[in-house]
């Protein structure tokens, strides 16, 4: 474990020839909102950012350095009544560590983390390893998973993070089970307000960091819904001096990415403030981005909502009829409008990600929030599906459904 006091590292150089990809134990190949190879996951960028080597990284990290034999002492030998979650990079095992040594404690003792151990999938899954030490271990916000240490030895790659007890947003707010029940309005309020101000502060001047992966199953929740941002895999150095935006291959997931990346693959912080739009939506309506399971014209959550966000009687075929009762309708407006802003169709038109903390924190200040909504009946919205789209750097795929909710391995 090592400290450096020089410039922040870039995840992006020459040594990794491509956009460090990041690992995400959620997409298991199963669910539409990740892809299950890594091979697709590697977006090469026209741009050469500063050299620095792996052992530049590792050193410069100020984080723990963990033995494979503590951290499979940990989570009892990485038993499969440990695994917190699968995907097609790895899994990810729940552990115990001493809060202040930072070894290996006893099952229901000390601290709780979740381990992230990539399978032996040769350079690629290394990269992507190697990606999340470079931004976890430089960037440090309230509302950014932590990332506690690593393990690189021999071939083992692995990861400790904090541990995020109610797993992700994406869970709650599309899971059906007596575990996952409907997030209430005010807690969708806290949780948007969260990611926001993970995003502002990526985006302020002191990390200059475009995130690029924002989705519902990119935000965890600890036991209080505290929102906090995992997996940097795909964030890229936003522009420096008189560059308007990066220039990368397209990639990212289907229904999240901006309309300008898609079209052009320039990469801007206004590019993350489209994704957030799109996620607060999904909170608002309690549908998916991407959903062919709904009826036609209504697969696309974007394309069929926006015609009636502006609108004050129409808004409620969009808002999900499970939380009737639990907002004003002023309340109710302002969330859909600033969805709307966000979903601006050209970038410049779009508010800062500061903006959106203030208008969040506004509608939280608001004592109308938990007013009933006086207005028309609201429609009953279909059961929910599982499929979606993703991009790679050739084409559109389809994968199948996630079920876990923690960084990607």
């Amino acid at each position: 474990m090592g400290n450096c006091w020089s410039v922040r590292i870039k995840a992006e150089s020459p040594f990794h020839s491509a956009s460090a990809s990041g690992v995400n134990s959620r997409n298991n190949g199963k669910d539409g909102n990740g892809l299950s190879g890594s091979s697709s996951r590697v977006s090469s960028s026209s741009v050469p950012l500063t050299c620095r080597s792996e052992d530049e990284i590792l050193q410069c990290s100020k984080l723990r350095c963990f033995a494979f034999s503590d951290l499979k002492t940990a989570t009892r030998n990485f038993r499969p009544d440990s695994v917190l979650g699968e995907g097609g990079f790895g899994s990810v095992f729940k552990g115990w560590i001493d809060e202040h040594a930072l070894t290996a404690s006893k099952p229901g003792t000390g601290m709780v983390i979740a381990v992230k151990r990539l399978n032996h999938d040769g350079f690629q899954g290394h990269r992507e390893w190697l990606a999340e030490v470079n931004y976890l271990g430089q960037l440090y916000h309230p509302n950014l998973v932590r990332l506690i240490g690593y393990c690189f030895e021999d071939q083992h790659r692995l990861l400790v993070y904090e541990f995020m007890s109610r797993g992700s947003l994406e869970n709650h707010l599309f899971r059906r089970g007596s575990y996952f029940q409907p997030l209430p309005w005010n807690l969708r309020m806290k949780v948007a307000l969260g990611a926001a101000k993970g995003l502002a502060y990526l985006h302020s001047a002191e990390a200059k960091v475009i995130y690029r992966d924002f989705k519902t199953s990119n935000v965890l929740l600890d036991s209080n819904y505290n929102a906090k941002l995992s997996d940097f895999g795909l964030a890229k150095d936003g522009p420096t001096g008189d560059k308007t935006h990066v220039s990368t291959r397209v990639i990212g997931t289907y229904g999240y990415a901006a309309p300008e990346y898609l079209a052009t693959g320039h990469l801007t912080a206004k590019s993350d403030v489209y994704s957030f739009g799109v996620v607060l939506l999904e909170m608002l309506s309690g549908r998916r981005a991407i959903d062919k399971n709904r009826p036609p014209g209504e697969h696309n959550l974007v394309e069929w909502a926006r015609p009636y966000l502006p609108h004050k009687r129409k808004i409620f075929r969009v808002l999900d009829t499970r939380l009737e009762g639990q907002y004003s309708l002023g309340v109710a407006q302002k969330a859909a409008a600033l969805a709307l802003h966000c979903l601006s169709t050209e970038a410049r038109f779009r508010p800062t990600m500061d903006e959106v903390v203030s208008t969040l924190e506004q509608l939280q200040d608001n004592k109308d929030t938990a007013k009933k909504s006086e207005s028309e009946p609201k429609e009953h919205s279909r059961s929910l599906g599982n499929s979606g789209h993703e991009l790679s750097q050739r084409s559109l795929e389809e994968a199948g459904a996630r079920k876990v909710a923690y960084p990607r391995p």
